[in-house]
């Protein structure tokens, strides 16, 4: 038997050298990519937890029919729990008001019962008493068609929240006497008018103008004005606390609105109330004053809301030609 001839043996360990060197460089180039790509990875994940942070957004997943709970750390930062304290969702609701909470389990039972999701802005109270805003997005996710868990987004809005109210309420309300504005005294009245003349309903409209209220502008200042304006709106809120609402509508003008099952004479005893509550004597930077009111009613019935707030205007300038402090009233034929 004849030895192989050595050359063969070096060009197989040649061939099985390369071969080694070649795995070698694919598997460093392979580790190269693995670290590229967790490095990337690591400086996405930097940025959203950045991003999550500055938003005020956490992720959640809660397991189900278990209903083990999992938040990144935005989530324990909303709530104001230390970050990776243990979780037990019965005692997170806790933290709701009674109709977040109640909506709350409704819309997440619903959704599992769909397979689907929804979107809440819920109240909250945190574990260290502050009350906050959250936006809730859920998603159900489901094998075999069997709901395994509900996951999704909490943001808080408290901010946004507390922005959209503050603007609401500068479009609705007078910001010197607190009461209904202008714009939502029109609202609830063409509001009014079309559901009195679709039912046949009863409601009245008084429009209340101050007597003597320039003199107290020219004599004692803008200031004291403002101070007679505020006691005023007081005392209207007060006697027409059965009312549907009391706005102020112009400088020293006033209406009330009345939507309930009221007659004409409880109308009048309501305009009569109000003359008599405004001559009480003002206390205004020392001195005392004493305004007067006229008052023009009209009884709400099959009219346009422009009609009715034209008989009311007609009414109340009768009360002025009839020698201020009293009433008018003024009925659609």
């Amino acid at each position: 038997m004849h030895d192989a001839p050595s050359h063969v043996f070096l060009v197989s360990d040649m061939h099985d050298h390369d071969e080694i060197v070649r795995l070698e460089a694919e598997l460093r180039a392979a580790k190269e990519l693995i670290n590229q790509q967790d490095i990337l990875l690591a400086h996405s994940r930097k940025i959203f937890d950045r991003s999550s942070l500055a938003a005020k957004i956490g992720v959640w997943e809660c397991s189900l029919p278990g209903n083990e709970l999992a938040w990144t750390d935005v989530i324990y930062d909303i709530f104001e729990l230390p970050r990776g304290a243990p979780l037990d969702r019965d005692t997170t609701l806790q933290c709701y008001s009674k109709a977040s909470a109640e909506e709350l389990i409704l819309r997440r039972n619903l959704a599992i019962e769909q397979r689907s999701g929804f979107t809440i802005d819920a109240e909250i109270v945190s574990f260290k008493g502050n009350k906050k805003w959250i936006r809730i997005t859920a998603t159900v996710e489901s094998e075999d068609n069997i709901p395994v868990r509900i996951f999704g987004m909490k943001q808080d809005i408290t901010e946004q929240k507390i922005l959209l109210d503050r603007t609401k309420y500068l479009a609705e309300f007078d910001l010197m006497t607190g009461l209904a504005n202008r714009f939502q005294f029109q609202s609830m009245l063409s509001f009014l008018c079309e559901a009195y003349s679709e039912k046949n309903l009863f409601g009245a409209l008084l429009l209340i103008d101050l007597d003597g209220f320039k003199m107290v502008n020219d004599t004692l200042g803008h200031s004291a004005g403002d101070e007679a304006l505020k006691e005023i709106a007081g005392r209207l809120r007060h006697v027409c606390r059965e009312a549907d609402m009391v706005a102020r509508i112009g400088g020293d003008e006033f209406a009330v609105l009345v939507a309930r099952q009221f007659n004409s004479n409880s109308i009048e005893r309501l305009a009569q109330e109000i003359i008599h509550t405004v001559r009480h004597p003002i206390a205004v930077c020392g001195p005392s004053l004493t305004l007067g009111a006229s008052v023009g009613v009209a009884i709400m019935g099959s009219c346009s809301a422009s009609d009715i707030f034209n008989m009311a205007d007609r009414a109340l300038y009768a009360a002025k030609a009839a020698g201020r402090n009293t009433y008018q009233m003024h009925e659609p034929s």
